[in-house]
Parts: C-alpha cells; structure tokens; sequence
C-alpha cells in the first residue's frame, strides 16, 4: 500500500464542489445510442465543453480564486497559458473583481487573446518558449504581489477539476468506468482522485494524442518522462505531467489510452455530426480512445464515462 502523499484528495474535491455550487455550470450528462453501438457499451458524456469559457478549466481556477484571502486577492492573480487556462482565470477573477495577469507568447491567435481580454485579463506577451513565459510570470509576481495560479500544477486547480467526477458520479453512479483526456495531468488526476474515492470500484483511464504521449509513455516506464516535440491537433494536450499531477496518474490511472490524430478527427466529427455538440480535439480524444479497439477490448466495463473537456473551436479552422 503507497504511503504516497498527495496534492489532493476526497475531502479537498468535495469542499471544491461546495465552493463552486452556483459559480460553474453543472454540466450535463448525454447519451447516445448508436455512441453506445459503436463502443459496445453504455457511454455517458459529461459535457465540459458547455462550461463556462466553454472547458473544465474554469473549475479549477474559480476554486483557487476563491480560496484565496481578501488581502491575497486584492492584489490579483497571474498565470502563464495560452489557451482555455488562461480564459478561465481571467473570468474568476472577474468574478471576483480582482486583476487578472495572462502572460501569452506572442504566436497566441489573435481570438484567444481577443477572448481573455474581453474577460478583464490583462495581458502581457512573451517569446513562444516555457522559459519565457515562466520569466514573465515571476516578473509580474515580483512586481504586483499577485499569486501565480498555474494551468494544472496546483493542489487547489486539480481538486477544483474532479468536481465533475463528483457531478458525472452523481448523475450516472452505475460507471464501472471514467475516461479523461490528459495533458498537464490536472483534469484527470482530479478525476482519479474524486472517482476513486467516492467508488473504488471505478476504474480510471488516460485518454492522449499518439503526438504528444508522455504520460502513457511514463505510465510504460513507471517513472516521470517528459514530453518532447509534440505534434497533434489536439493543441491542449501539448504538455507534460506535472510535479503535483504525475504521482496520482502513477499509482491511481489504470492506463492510459493513445490514439491518432485521424481517430480524432473520427471522434471529433461524430460527436458533432450526432450529438450536436460542438467539441474541440483535445476534448474528443476521451470519445476517440472508447471507439478505440483497444479499449473495446476491455472486459468487465458496462458502462463508461467521458469527459469532453472543452468546444473551444475557432470555426474558421475545421479539422475535416
């Protein structure tokens, strides 16, 4: 038995959950009967690609906003992140009426940085480098007093991300399963932890880009294996586990999955075409790897849960 400690737990998830009533959507949860047809078994989708700035994200950053202190508040907040991350936190800081720093490399599409801007942040534009952006971040830190709250890599991010396990439990308690995309690791690690401990029973997967595969590679080797030149359009799973995220994904994730990106363009389109639900690659991938032949062959799974993790589409780029 690990005598591990780690960044979260049951208690933390469920405190998240009680915080955030009424601040998130309470997403719901689809089904689909040839979705069920073509995986083999009964799938239920939790629709974080109806959250607020249209992704899970901003679970996690409205916890960690508002656990912070009056007085840790008034002086803001900071983060690096040029995609979903960044447009949660500049919306629970809004919320809060608090500033919001958004360090984003300069290549950032102009509609991202359009959209974290129309939340409030104030951005600040870098290098297209991790070592940029985490020098601007601890510039803005040093001179404002804000608290950095990074994308995945915080005890109050990742319990903030299992409270839609806890909702997806909740609403479909029969799973014998849950499968969550993975990139920096805060979704599913939060997942694991939330799932497992209000079933542990359940059985907790990984869903990655076969482009940007680190954590299934370190799952393979049982150690920390950073992610390397990644190339999917899955353009929100770029990055490596982290710190915090990594030890729950080792010791509470049964495995995770890898698919193409042709499996998730597949995924993609189907689950536009007959869910009519607009969802993003990084968020179809969960749909992707239940489709997957490797995963079909699971046995002892009746029913199967996924995450769509965000519809942060730009619709003048397509993936078909």
């Amino acid at each position: 038995m690990s005598t591990t400690t780690y960044a979260c737990d049951l208690a933390a998830v469920c405190d998240a959950a009680a915080r955030l009533a009424g601040v998130v959507h309470r997403t719901p949860v689809m089904t689909s009967a040839t979705l069920d047809e073509r995986a083999g078994r009964r799938v239920f989708l939790k629709c974080e690609n109806l959250q607020k700035v249209g992704a899970f994200k901003y679970r996690g950053a409205s916890n960690a906003v508002r656990k912070l202190t009056d007085a840790q508040a008034a002086r803001g907040v900071v983060t690096h992140s040029s995609g979903n991350h960044a447009q949660a936190l500049a919306l629970a800081a809004r919320v809060r009426g608090i500033p919001a720093y958004i360090v984003m490399p300069k290549t950032a599409p102009a509609v991202k940085k359009a959209a974290v801007e129309g939340y409030g942040g104030i951005v600040t534009e870098c290098e297209p480098n991790l070592a940029a952006r985490e020098m601007a971040a601890s510039e803005l830190v040093a001179k404002t007093g804000a608290t950095l709250i990074p994308p995945f890599d915080h005890e109050d991010v990742i319990a903030g991300q299992g409270t839609a396990a806890i909702e997806l439990l909740e609403d479909a308690p029969g799973l014998d399963a849950i499968v969550a995309p993975v990139g920096g690791g805060g979704l599913l690690s939060g997942c694991a932890v939330a799932g497992l401990g209000m079933k542990p029973t359940i059985r907790v997967f990984g869903a990655e880009p076969l482009g940007a595969d680190d954590a299934a590679r370190s799952k393979a080797a049982g150690e920390w294996v950073p992610q390397t030149a990644p190339n999917t359009i899955a353009d929100g799973l770029l990055t490596s586990t982290g710190r915090l995220t990594w030890p729950i994904i080792r010791d509470r994730v049964e495995r995770v999955f890898t698919v193409t990106d042709d499996q998730i363009r597949a995924a993609m389109r189907f689950v536009w075409e007959r869910l009519k639900l607009v969802v993003e690659p990084s968020g179809a991938v969960g749909v992707a790897v239940v489709l997957s032949d490797e995963f079909r062959a699971l046995a002892n799974i009746g029913s199967v849960g996924i995450v769509l993790s965000g519809g942060n589409v730009s619709l003048d780029k397509l993936y078909w």
